[in-house]
């Protein structure tokens, strides 16, 4: 039930007023699937100079493609897809802890806490790469899951090649996919008896099919014509890193910020782990969980290296840690009947409690955004010039939601003041002010007329949508040449033998 809750409201505002408040509510959704939303509004998927994070990350842009041909350009669309995408989580979790035998309840238990989740429900309906990220790993260890180093024929080397195919797709789904790859190669190694020998047999044909494909779309399609925009994407994100502040500082605020997956369920996981650790070492010989452990301090250390605690990065963590609570609370309870009856009271409290938060939600949907976008889009389509193309940030955003063509006023392989020279926007979008940057950029060429504003979303920093027409600026006259006077000059004249004889001197 409470998955089929994720559908309802589907275009409704990432919830206003939550404690997550991360920016890719206002533009991520845009720009991770813009290749597929230029593609079917402009008929073509690539905007030179513009900010193009399909190159480097085109798995989730070419799904939401399929899903346009079908059902058109739409938020209502692409977020159905991020929700579908939802539901494969919870169906690889429920068949990933079935096959490696976690107990009778705990598949029914983990996807439950799941679905109820509020953290987990406000981010997994955004259109963003975190989910299907998240869905590729658990695919990764459930291929994983059914290495046998006995067996022989298909059961020997399917799960091997559908390795080699997963772990190119999680990299360029989201390149952070690195932090996660330990946990996969500990499945193989667990599942190939913790021998090494029998772990190349099965890592190395599954790295050599992965090496394949990403160095194939790497040299033949990247490097040949796109790898500007390839490294325009990881020097975009370079202006955070962990040494910009003091280690310890980075470190506390990291662990401290996974309490926006819910304080009393981040409390119980650190208690499980912590008692799991001190009472069960059996469970270092349990291959799912140690995996499960090594997902969770791969992206933590990710986290803390990147030091940019954007709410919605702790949904990769999120998943796993819910996981990890459903296990370690039935190994706790395993000979234990108190323990037993505590953590059933535990599970039943967090499950309570975030069931009602998710329901306030999706019981209180706003459409700010929504509204305001298709408002802009009315103005801009009852203006005379004709010229429909928007500057913004939240210009693919706005796309998506209107069908208005758009490039972006912070991110692209330009610089802002040629791009604006080079596609002459119509109109520009902003929150809440002019950044001196932008009107560095638009001011030499046009006059910025204010037109209309939005309220939108909650933000105090951006909770304004405001619209400026761009007028174009008349062309400078070239300056007048110049004109240089002519120096006087004097004559001279003389009498010789009888002639008299005239000449310019020039003095």
């Amino acid at each position: 039930m409470f998955f089929a809750l994720h559908a309802v409201h589907l275009t409704a505002d990432f919830p206003n007023h939550s404690p997550w408040m991360d920016w890719a509510k206002y533009t991520d959704e845009g720009w991770y699937g813009d290749a597929a939303i230029r593609y079917f509004l402009r008929g073509n998927w690539y905007v030179s100079g513009d900010f193009n994070p399909a190159v480097a990350l085109p798995v989730w842009p070419l799904l939401e493609a399929i899903v346009f041909s079908i059902f058109g350009v739409s938020l209502a669309t692409a977020r159905g897809l991020a929700i579908g995408v939802f539901g494969g989580i919870l169906l690889v979790t429920y068949l990933l802890l079935r096959r490696m035998r976690q107990g009778s309840l705990v598949p029914a238990v983990a996807v439950l806490l799941l679905a109820v989740s509020p953290f987990i429900y406000a981010f997994t309906r955004l259109a963003i790469l975190e989910p299907l990220l998240i869905l590729l790993t658990l695919l990764g260890l459930y291929a994983g899951s059914f290495l046998q180093p006995g067996a022989t024929g298909r059961t020997r080397w399917l799960p091997a090649i559908a390795l080699g195919i997963i772990l190119p797709l999680m990299v360029l789904t989201k390149t952070t996919a690195v932090f996660l790859l330990p946990a996969i190669f500990w499945m193989v190694f667990a599942q190939s008896e913790y021998n090494g020998r029998a772990t190349l047999r099965f890592a190395l044909p599954a790295g050599v099919i992965a090496a394949a494909i990403w160095g194939g779309y790497f040299l033949l399609f990247v490097r040949p014509h796109y790898l500007a925009d390839y490294r325009y994407l990881f020097s975009a994100n370079s202006y955070t890193s962990f040494d910009k502040e003091p280690l310890w500082k980075v470190i506390v605020n990291t662990f401290r910020d996974g309490m926006w997956m819910g304080r009393a369920s981040y409390f119980l996981v650190a208690v499980a782990l912590g008692a799991v650790v001190l009472t069960h070492r059996k469970a270092w010989r349990n291959p799912l969980y140690v995996s499960l452990l090594l997902w969770v301090g791969g992206y933590f250390f990710f986290l803390a290296y990147h030091n940019n605690l954007q709410p919605r990065y702790y949904l990769v963590i999120a998943v796993p840690l819910t996981i990890l609570l459903a296990i370690s609370l039935t190994l706790l309870s395993e000979d234990r009947a108190m323990v037993r009856g505590a953590a059933a009271a535990a599970l039943t409290i967090v499950a309570v409690l975030h069931a009602a938060e998710t329901v306030h939600y999706v019981r209180n949907p706003e459409y700010t955004y929504l509204n305001a976008a298709r408002r802009i889009r009315s103005l801009i389509d009852a203006d005379p010039r004709g010229n429909h193309l928007v500057l913004s940030i939240s210009g693919s955003n706005l796309a998506l939601m209107t069908g208005l063509p758009a490039i972006c006023d912070d991110f692209g392989t330009m610089a802002l003041d040629q791009r604006v020279a080079a596609y002459k926007p119509g109109w520009f979008i902003t929150w809440n002010l002019v950044e001196d940057d932008k009107m560095d950029a638009l001011a030499p060429l046009y006059k910025l007329t204010r037109v209309a504003e939005y309220p939108a979303l909650d933000d105090p920093e951006r909770n304004l949508l405001i619209v400026y027409r761009l007028d174009p600026k008349p062309a400078t006259p070239a300056p007048a040449k110049k004109r240089i006077r002519k120096r006087p000059q004097f004559m001279a004249t003389s009498l010789r033998d009888g002639e008299a004889k005239v000449s310019l001197d020039d003095e």
